[in-house]
């Protein structure tokens, strides 16, 4: 799917109402990126949106929160006050603005200001500030890197396709998790930390996907031979949901879709909707009429 132009978009939220000249050449420079003008209010936010994230980042570090609190104070509500201004512009700028407000890019400007003014009630709230990188997608806009955007849809289709698969792989892996964590429950006891089967089937989980936290561990002879025989099953498993994946993506790349139809001659399926003849046995593919 072609990702739509910056004039399609402009298209779609200014359809409506007359804009008078000021706001049509506000419009022009918040949302035109083809202007040198646009362009400029472009890179000047981007600029912006990285300088905010990374203060809001480093304002995250006790040390410096201690010694920079109220430089992060600053910094913050000026640039949440800059960001306060700029959407109102772009309300402003548009015909139709309850469009806008509701579009992706819409309420990712209003979730990246929101942090700060509730922060006043919930401080704790303030470091959701972080959803102001999302406000970074804008550089696929702003630099014409539209067939980016085309190739994270071709991932997203894939993900989509193969997430039955993955859905069934996981029930599976968690069944498994389930029964091996009560068998260990059985074989150790709550003397080498394995007090419930909950608690089994954590350490069950942890073993299978080889993360091994080592907080808890068997101690029994039989109770190691069987965590040594999950970490094996392990390495195994890692490799099924990225093959279903890797499947679904050759399948959405590939140019060609394939034809549930069976050769006549050899009976195999799975070939391109256009093959005219049989990829195994190189028989024609066409129905032989009497």
């Amino acid at each position: 799917m072609q990702a739509p132009k910056n004039s399609q978009i402009k298209a779609h939220y200014n359809s409506g109402e007359h804009l008078s000249a000021w706001r049509e050449k506000l419009n022009d420079i918040i949302f035109g990126a083809e202007t040198r003008a646009g362009k400029s209010f472009d890179i000047i936010l981007i600029i912006c949106i990285s300088f905010s994230v990374l203060a809001i980042m480093l304002s995250s570090v006790e040390a410096l929160y201690l010694r920079y609190s109220d430089v992060f104070f600053y910094i913050e509500w000026l640039f949440t006050l800059l960001f306060t201004l700029e959407y109102i512009l772009r309300l402003i700028s548009v015909r139709k603005p309850m469009l806008y407000a509701r579009s992706f890019y819409g309420v990712i400007d209003l979730l990246s200001i929101l942090p700060t003014y509730i922060g006043l009630l919930l401080p704790s709230v303030k470091y959701m500030l972080i959803l102001r990188i999302l406000r970074l997608l804008r550089i696929f806009r702003i630099f014409k890197l539209a067939e980016y955007v085309e190739e994270a849809e071709t991932l997203v289709t894939a993900l989509k396709n193969s997430s039955q698969k993955i859905l069934v792989f996981l029930y599976a892996v968690l069944t498994l998790s389930i029964i091996f964590g009560s068998i260990l429950y059985v074989v150790e006891g709550s003397a080498s930390g394995f007090t419930s089967i909950p608690k089994s089937v954590y350490w069950a989980i942890v073993t299978l996907t080889t993360v091994g936290y080592g907080d808890i561990a068997p101690q029994s002879p039989l109770g190691q031979i069987i965590a040594a025989a999950i970490m094996i099953m392990g390495y195994g498993i890692i490799a099924v949901p990225t093959g279903i994946y890797s499947a679904e993506l050759i399948k959405t790349y590939s140019p060609y879709k394939e034809s549930n139809d069976a050769c006549p001659s050899c009976g195999k399926m799975g070939h391109d909707s256009d093959a005219d003849f049989c990829k195994y046995c190189g028989g024609s593919l066409q129905e032989e009429e009497d």
